[in-house]
């Protein structure tokens, strides 16, 4: 699992600590967004490790507990930009063929703009809401999907019970693609918001798959209301 080393304190050690200050014409709240940013230790890894975003630790983070992103594997990322998602596939699934001896993977990315290319990963600028999306992807993976992965989020608009219901209405939505294109004991791995309307889409992943499980990744800020499920064993 990525771990990340304290920000440890003490007698003669100087505090190194980022602080923004408030430019004019800059909201508060984009002060604070861009102090996080900054001293966030997940970020500063990111960058070191060539990452295009701590998004990219949610994803290793969960599969280091739950082993779905295995050599072989046939994986479509749902709204995969910026694509740290899918850098993180294409080592574990093996989809450049550099560990050998093993199975090859492919990752396939979806997203409504265009995502810089990935060496390794196939990217596609796709609606996977339109009505022959399913069928796009089982072609372009040569079969079903293995693992269905989602990190999206709906557009904020500043008022928290709406957002929570938005998306959950957009986990819904790739749920329901993943009954369409995963295989028998495939794998389905979204973002949700606590806020109380997701216990229905809990009760239909527990319809589909014979074990359903909520985690908060560590990378995942202790601020922020985001949990992952992860439902293993797609019933067909």
């Amino acid at each position: 699992m990525a771990k990340i080393p304290g920000n440890n304190s003490g007698r003669g050690q100087r505090d190194l600590r980022v602080k923004v200050k408030t430019a004019r014409g800059r909201k508060l709240s984009s002060t604070l967004w861009l102090e996080r940013q900054l001293n966030d230790p997940y970020v500063k890894r990111a960058q070191a490790d060539g990452y295009r975003g701590r998004a990219a630790y949610k994803i290793l983070e969960l599969d280091d507990k739950f082993r779905f992103l295995v050599p072989g594997a046939r994986v479509v990322d749902l709204g995969c930009a910026p694509g740290g998602w899918c850098q993180v596939a294409v080592q574990r699934i093996n989809a450049l063929g550099t560990r050998q001896g093993k199975k090859v993977g492919t990752i396939l990315g979806v997203d409504l703009q265009e995502v810089e290319s990935i060496p390794g990963a196939e990217i596609h600028v796709l609606d996977f809401m339109e009505d022959d999306a399913d069928a796009k992807v089982k072609a372009w993976l040569n079969g079903p999907a293995d693992v269905v992965m989602s990190d999206m989020a709906a557009a904020s608009s500043g008022h928290k019970q709406t957002d929570h219901l938005r998306i959950i209405a957009l986990c819904e939505a790739a749920a329901y693609f993943a009954f369409d294109v995963l295989t028998p004991g495939g794998t389905f791995v979204a973002k949700v918001l606590a806020g109380g309307a997701e216990g229905e889409l809990q009760a239909l992943l527990k319809q589909k798959f014979t074990k359903v499980i909520n985690m908060k990744p560590p990378a995942s800020r202790s601020s922020s209301s985001e949990k992952f499920v992860v439902a293993t064993g797609f019933r067909g």
